[in-house]
Parts: structure tokens; C-alpha cells; sequence
């Protein structure tokens, strides 16, 4: 017989997906109306378990218990009429219908087998003042933020009823404001007695929220514990099975940050970059070196994708000049939109052959074929370097492709592996294979680590480091001031489509880089001096 106070129980259960075994007897119970936390690397089962509890798989071997009763959910619906629900990282709405429609999909109100609008409203207004949402149930979900995406689907499980809600990389995609504001009505759900099972690569988040912490590495459980007597520091050596000496590797320091070897133009060189949407009062300048790693800080909707994009050609620009090593890249000007001409000319194909590269900010929707093979996302950008006469030669191909694969530390397949098959970490790493190849002068990396562990976001930062000692120029956006601090030589800050600062290392301050994200005025170096003594 379950103990009455464990919402749900697993006992014993594994899970093998061909010669990879995802979840290796592990034994989990949640506790009713507390939050959860689950963490581990990418690949350590986490994801599996809440699919199992939520019906999208079945296990191979053990005991699922809900309420004390034995369960063995064939789909997510039997999971729903249990109370199982689970909000993805990867939302799943109807983005062309209206939020109403999103929430009471599949429970919509009826009259004589026709949907009442009527009782659709009331049943919303009940809902959103229970729950203290406020949204407009008007809107198609796909003219949502992200975050009010988010909301939409918590509103959902609200409206099903759902007592036990897994959330699995809720934050991933947030702004802080925007993670607060999820924090605060995670801790109103459990308020209210609904069971919340936590899935983030957040520890700090974790920690902050959970009652309890499940440590998983290997698809085993290492650990469950109290989250009051844990730290970032030890749920980390509990994931990777070792200590990890420091988060980021040490800098190796240009001679002048910013400014290029006698002799030598700067790596990257834009000019009075302007771009539609981008919404510059004057046109943006920045120089990024060889061996030298630039962040650009800023609020989510700061400029900071749209510039990067616009370097390299995957949007339009109106104005401005980009240099590669010196030679131009673009000149066009603001006739740019009208002139077809011009717009060829800032393809991403012209970008590549000069040696400029770009990691995506979402590797889903914009950077990875999943459905294609490691090789083939691997050697896409490079096809004119392995193909001859329009037939790939495979020895060529596969001699890129062995090379940039280990210098990335790409793990957990064959070149012919699907690389939706890799774990999160692995996916991301490819996609910095992708650009591990000679010839390139300039990497643009938009969020290099999100939804990533700790143990690949280390693997990620050395990556980044050792390619900036062998002369790369890099440049990041992050939306992880500590990993801007991190890494970079210098620190860009960008505000409503303009570059309002600069920071040099030592002086990465966090709180002035984040008071002129902000716009606030900078404060004095005295001021400041005498903060930090007392």
C-alpha cells in the first residue's frame, strides 16, 4: 500500500529505447502539494520520467502509483483523467485559434451539441480570477510573447482540473521579469494543493522552488533530498559524478581588447548598420578581433537576435557596411529594400564563404534538421567544399565531418544517428561542429547554452574558449549575464535597437551592465567604491 502522502509513486521502472537505457530502475515519489525538482545532464532520464508519468511512454519493468493506486497509462489521455498534465518547454497550442479556445480545448462548454461563447466567457472570467492570470481571451495564442504563451497553457491544466502538472524546462525561453512572474503562480499552484514535478537545467530556480530535489545521472536516480540542504555546487557534483572545478575556463586576454594587432583589420567590422524593426536612431557600430570574445547584453526586445541576424545576412539591412578580415561583406543602402540586387547580395551563402558563422538562438526552429543525420547537419553549410560536379563525394564529406564532430565533442551517436536522437547537449554541440572547420574567422553564437546542463554548458564554454586562443573572433548573446561575465573580454550593452555601453574586463560590473540595460545613469567610480567597501 503507497503512503497516502505521495501523490505519485515509481518503483523500480526502466525504460530502453534500442540499445540505449533511458532509465534504469529508478524510484521516485512526489509528495502531494509540494513542488518537485528533477535534475540531471542532458540524456539522464529526466524528460523519460515525465513522459511515463504522463502517459507518452510506457515503461518497460516497474510500478507507477497514483493516489495510492497502481497505474499503467497507454496515452496522455488516460494520464489527463488521473489529473496528469505536463507543460513543455516546446508549447503545444493551436497558435490560429483564440486563448479561450486554447484553454478549453477538448472541454469546451456545450448547449443542445453546440459550443456555448457565452458560457466560454463566463467559465474563462471564473478561471483567470481563480488563478489570478489576467489575459485577453480574444487573441490567437500565436500573437502571444512566449510567456503569455506559457500562461495559456497553465490555464489549460487550470481548466482540466489537473492536481499533478509536470513542468519540464518551464523558464528556458523566459526574460527574468517574465521567470518572477511563472515562480510566483508556481508557488500560488502549490498554495492551492496542486502537485507541481519540476524539470530545469535552473539549479538556482530549483532551489528556490522546490520542497524536494531528485538528482538523476546515467537514467538512475543518485539522490533525493531536501532542497534546503542543497547548493548549485552539490546537485552539480551529484549530476556529472565528480567535481567540476570552476564554470567557466580561464581567459586567455587579448593584448587590447577591441583593438586589432598592428597591421591587421579587426575580424569583424560593421558600420552604420541599420535594418527594418530594428528601430536604430543612428546606425550601429561594433569591431570584434581575432582571439577575442564580445557579449551583447541587453532585455529581451533590446535589437540584440536582429543585429546579429542582420550581420549575417539572414535579414535585410538598409544601410551600413560589414567587413570580414578586412574584405566587405555587404555596402547596401536605403534603396536596399526596393533593389532585388542588393538583397542577394546579403545572403547567408556570402556570409560563409568570407568565414562568418552563426549558431541560432533556437536550434529547433531555426539551426538543426532533426530528422536528418549528424553528418548531413553537420556538412550543410559546407556542401561547396564536398561536392563536385553536384555529387557529394562521401570521403570528402565524411573527412569534414569526423574532424569538426570530435573537435566539438559531439557524443551519443554514429555520424548516422537522426540527431533529434541526440540529448539536448549533443544537439547543441553539433551545431558548433557545424562550424568547426578551416576557414572560419568569425563565430556568432545567439544563447550557445540554452536548455543545456551544466556539464555541457561547461563543455560549450571550453569549446568557446580554446576556439578564441587559436584566433577566432567570437561574438555572443546571452541572456546569462553571469555567462557574459563569464567568458568574454568585453561586454556590449543594447538598448531599444542602439548600443548604449561598453565594459572591458576586469570591469564586467553586473550592476552597471544591467543599469543601462535598464536605462538607468551609470554610477560614479567613487560611489561605486564605496558601496563595495561597505
Amino acid at each position: 500500500m503507497a503512503d497516502s502522502a505521495n501523490h505519485v509513486e515509481l518503483r523500480g521502472i526502466s525504460k530502453r529505447f534500442g540499445t540505449t537505457q533511458a532509465v534504469d530502475d529508478a524510484s521516485l515519489a512526489v509528495e502531494r502539494g509540494s513542488i518537485h525538482g528533477l535534475v540531471g545532464e542532458n540524456g539522464a532520464g529526466k524528460s523519460t520520467i515525465g513522459k511515463i508519468i504522463s502517459g507518452v511512454y510506457t515503461a518497460d519493468r516497474g510500478s507507477l502509483l497514483v493516489n495510492g493506486r497502481l497505474e499503467s497509462f497507454r496515452t496522455p489521455r488516460q494520464a489527463f483523467d488521473a489529473g496528469i498534465t505536463t507543460i513543455a518547454q516546446e508549447l503545444s497550442l493551436l497558435k490560429d485559434r483564440s486563448v479561450a479556445d486554447n484553454v478549453f480545448c477538448g472541454v469546451e462548454a456545450a448547449r443542445f451539441g453546440f459550443m456555448s461563447r457565452r458560457g466560454t466567457q463566463r467559465r474563462f472570467a471564473s478561471l483567470t480570477s481563480s488563478t489570478g492570470i489576467q489575459l485577453d481571451p480574444a487573441p490567437t495564442a500565436g500573437s502571444l510573447s512566449v510567456a503569455e504563451q506559457q500562461l495559456v497553457e497553465i490555464l489549460r491544466a487550470a481548466a482540466r482540473g489537473a492536481e499533478f502538472v509536470i513542468m519540464d524546462e518551464p523558464s528556458a525561453r523566459l526574460s527574468g521579469t517574465e521567470r518572477d512572474q511563472l515562480h510566483r503562480l508556481l508557488r500560488e499552484m502549490r498554495e492551492r494543493g496542486t502537485t507541481v514535478l519540476l524539470i530545469s537545467h535552473f539549479l538556482q530556480e530549483v532551489l528556490d522552488l522546490s520542497d524536494a530535489v531528485t538528482v538523476m545521472r546515467d537514467g538512475r536516480i543518485v539522490r533525493t533530498s531536501n532542497a534546503e540542504t542543497e547548493t548549485a555546487d552539490t546537485l552539480i557534483e551529484a549530476m556529472i559524478g565528480r567535481q567540476l572545478a570552476g564554470n567557466y575556463p580561464p581567459k586567455a586576454m587579448p593584448a587590447q581588447p577591441g583593438q586589432p594587432q598592428q597591421g591587421e583589420p579587426p575580424a569583424l567590422r560593421v558600420r552604420g548598420l541599420r535594418r527594418p524593426g530594428l528601430g536604430a536612431q543612428r546606425g550601429l557600430d561594433l569591431d570584434v578581433c581575432s582571439g577575442e570574445i564580445v557579449g551583447l547584453a541587453g532585455l529581451v526586445g533590446a535589437g540584440r537576435t536582429e543585429f546579429v541576424r542582420a550581420v549575417y545576412g539572414a535579414d535585410p539591412i538598409t544601410e551600413g557596411e560589414i567587413q570580414i578580415a578586412g574584405e566587405p561583406l555587404a555596402r547596401p543602402h536605403a534603396r536596399a529594400l526596393r533593389r532585388p540586387q542588393w538583397r542577394s547580395r546579403l545572403r547567408p551563402t556570402r556570409a560563409i564563404r568570407r568565414g562568418l558563422g552563426l549558431i541560432p538562438e533556437s536550434r529547433r526552429d531555426q539551426g538543426l534538421l532533426p530528422d536528418r543525420s549528424l553528418r548531413e547537419n553537420i556538412s550543410l553549410p559546407h556542401l561547396s567544399r564536398t561536392t563536385k560536379a553536384g555529387i557529394v563525394s562521401r570521403r570528402a564529406e565524411r573527412n569534414l565531418v569526423v574532424a569538426a564532430a570530435a573537435g566539438a565533442e559531439v557524443r551519443g551517436g554514429g555520424l548516422e544517428t537522426p540527431v533529434h536522437l541526440l540529448s539536448g547537449g549533443n544537439q547543441q554541440k553539433s551545431l558548433f561542429a557545424r562550424w568547426m572547420v578551416p576557414g572560419l574567422k568569425v563565430l556568432i553564437a545567439d544563447e550557445p547554452t540554452r536548455g543545456v546542463d551544466v556539464g555541457s554548458k561547461r563543455s560549450i564554454y571550453d569549446l568557446i574558449a580554446s576556439a578564441s586562443g587559436n584566433g577566432l573572433a567570437v561574438l555572443i548573446v546571452s541572456s546569462e549575464l553571469e555567462e557574459l561575465i563569464g567568458l568574454c573580454h568585453r561586454i556590449v550593452v543594447m538598448r531599444a535597437g542602439q548600443f548604449v555601453a561598453e565594459f572591458s574586463h576586469p570591469d564586467l560590473d553586473e550592476a552597471e551592465i544591467l543599469r543601462q540595460a535598464f536605462g538607468g545613469e551609470p554610477t560614479p567610480p567613487s560611489d561605486r567604491q564605496t558601496a563595495e567597501k561597505q
